[in-house]
């Protein structure tokens, strides 16, 4: 009999988001009356059809597959150069950031690719991951043998747990221990909470000094509103010999079910190995793309590339200002109820302390019982988010301003 990888029976129940829908789905069955007022506030996943540029794109990409003279098979590993080079001068050199297009790698998305990351670096790292996150970073951690066991509080041994709370704003200062790897997600999910430029200094002083790398998730920098807000580390001076970031089509151009991301690693960032020597990552990264992917589908990449368009970039700004919209429309609802309300201002989720006495479970279980709302408890985001609970904005409209007035009712 083959054996299996134990690192996954240390993972704890089952994945957030599944968890969440099993919950939802037993109370639709035991209150079908109810069913139908449902509201899905939960996951973040977007309500409004693809920009219309892009699926104009896609048609004509599609097109070009059903005639021989313009048809293509296996692309780059790395991504087409045509939406590669539209990445580096829009998203980066547009904020005097260089960047060059073989540095791009294109994915199904900023998901997928925070886990990818771990098959180049080596088990002895330490690793930093703030509290509360996003539950993927600590997970694939464990399942790539990363870490010991789970505590009672859901803490698995051998990673260093960076508290986000009220106090600082929910952004984590640089630990006084040592890491090799930091988890950082601005803006952030769960909390909304983004850094600003003194912080991320901050944080690529501490990298600096500590020769360690900074996994920099920025699969929500489209909703930053305040122009003082970096929306990439690599703004940062130091930042391309310390960190990778990972970036979504998601969030942006509606991609969520498209699939599209990339990640970018500079070929100045280093690491080290164990007889002492520092190699550069970039052509690790590059191996393992080309050994274990073929990149993302034509129609896909140019699909990607027309948000870059004038028409596409005047259609994404309208898809933020919806979602942003919503977020405002919950965000003041909740605060007009007497709620502690955070984020929702540079990014999508509206984070809610729950009312004194009420665990972040048994808030959801209120939610919608009696509202018929689905919101995420905090304690799914790790032991420092018990106590809070997060609203997704990525909803239709209507929707938005009904979650709006059910909440008038919460008592």
């Amino acid at each position: 009999m083959a054996f299996l990888n134990e690192n996954y029976l240390k993972l704890q129940a089952g994945y957030l988001f599944p968890e969440i829908a099993r919950r939802v789905r037993e109370f639709c069955a035991a209150n079908p009356d109810a069913a139908d007022r449902v509201i899905r506030c939960g996951i973040g996943d977007v309500t409004e059809p693809l920009p219309a540029a892009a699926i104009s794109a896609m048609h004509d990409a599609v097109e070009e597959l059903a005639h021989r003279e313009t048809f293509r098979g296996y692309g780059h590993e790395q991504g087409y150069e045509f939406i590669r080079e539209k990445i580096a001068e829009h998203d980066y050199r547009a904020r005097g950031i260089e960047i060059a297009p073989d540095e791009i790698f294109l994915s199904d998305g900023s998901k997928s690719d925070c886990g990818y990351i771990l098959d180049i670096f080596g088990h002895q790292n330490k690793i930093a991951i703030t509290d509360p996150v996003y539950p993927v970073y600590v997970d694939t951690n464990v399942m790539a043998g990363h870490t010991g066991g789970a505590g009672p509080d859901g803490r698995y041994e051998g990673i260093i747990y960076l508290p986000c709370r009220a106090e600082n704003g929910f952004v984590a200062a640089p630990p006084a221990e040592h890491a090799d790897l930091v988890y950082l997600c601005f803006p952030n999910n769960p909390t909304g909470a983004v850094a600003t430029r003194d912080q991320l200094v901050r944080w690529v002083e501490y990298a600096t000094e500590h020769k360690a790398i900074l996994l920099f998730d920025a699969a929500y920098e489209g909703y930053i509103r305040d122009p003082g807000m970096p929306h990439s580390i690599f703004e940062i001076p130091g930042a391309l010999e310390c960190a990778i970031e990972f970036r979504s089509f998601s969030k942006t151009g509606g991609f969520t079910g498209v699939r599209c991301g990339f990640t970018v690693v500079s070929k100045s960032l280093l690491a080290r190995t164990a007889d002492g020597r520092s190699l550069p990552l970039h052509p690790l990264w590059h191996r393992r793309w080309s050994t274990k992917a073929n990149s993302v589908s034509y129609p896909v990449q140019r699909g990607a590339e027309a948000l870059y368009s004038d028409e596409g970039q005047a259609q994404v700004r309208s898809l933020i200002e919806h979602y942003m919209g919503n977020a405002r429309i919950l965000r003041e609802a909740a605060a007009a109820v007497g709620l502690q309300v955070f984020g929702g201002i540079n990014a999508p989720y509206i984070w809610v302390q729950t009312p004194a006495g009420l665990t972040s479970w048994q808030m959801f279980d209120r939610m919608l019982s009696d509202l018929n709302v689905v919101i995420t408890p905090g304690s799914g985001f790790g032991s420092c988010g018990e106590g809070y609970f997060r609203i997704s904005a990525f909803n239709n409209r209507q929707n938005a301003e009904e979650v709006g007035r059910r909440l008038q009712t919460l008592r």
